[in-house]
């Protein structure tokens, strides 16, 4: 894990964790926290994703190895979805996650009731583009917003310059046309979406 003085931040790295193996392979390699998703509330639907047996033993390895884990609950829900989400947001919190990655408005306010004390991030796919969705997000309670991937650093630094919220920006991952999300080129591409 890397450390922090009081004068240098250094970026936190976070990585993809589709399953046990990949977790595993993305903390040997250095990665500070892993994100992960269980079987119904990931956008990533193909990715393996973790039962919720799995996911405990995901976050106490993980843990063990000083190293966050960030459930992805970004799902953009209908009705028949949040049937069971009081439910999986509680068990999520018994596991000891340090944080949820959601998009959906819906899913962020039943979050905010239901675990109030989970930290939440939100996902790149809630195409925040400017520095006042960074202060609404903020103030209804977001800790970090993972920024819309098509944004400049000319972009990144007026959001920085405007809200002191922690920003989360992807480095290398899908190729979306458009908006997050969106993604046209990765399925035209390779036959599939990224998520």
């Amino acid at each position: 894990m890397r450390k922090t003085t009081p004068d240098i931040h250094i970026p936190e790295l976070l990585a993809p964790a589709g399953n046990f193996d990949k977790l595993v392979t993305a903390i040997h390699y250095g990665a500070d926290a892993v994100y992960l998703g269980g079987e119904r509330y990931s956008l990533r639907a193909r990715a393996g994703n973790f039962t919720r047996t799995e996911m405990k033993k995901a976050v106490a390895y993980a843990h063990n190895h000083h190293v966050k884990v960030y459930a992805t609950v970004n799902i953009f829900a209908h009705n028949r979805d949040l049937d069971d989400l009081d439910d999986y947001l509680h068990f999520l919190q018994t596991t000891g996650i340090d944080a949820l990655i959601i998009a959906d408005p819906g899913i962020f306010h039943i979050a905010r009731t239901i675990v109030p004390d989970l930290p939440i991030h939100l996902s790149t796919q809630a195409n925040v583009t400017n520095f006042a969705a960074a202060e609404f997000w903020k103030e209804q309670g977001a800790r970090r917003l993972n920024l819309a991937r098509e944004l400049g650093l000319a972009e990144i630094r007026a959001i920085r310059q405007q809200s002191d919220i922690e920003l989360e920006i992807f480095v290398h991952g899908a190729l979306c046309i458009s908006y997050s999300g969106r993604c046209m080129l990765s399925n035209y591409f390779t036959g599939r979406d990224a998520n």
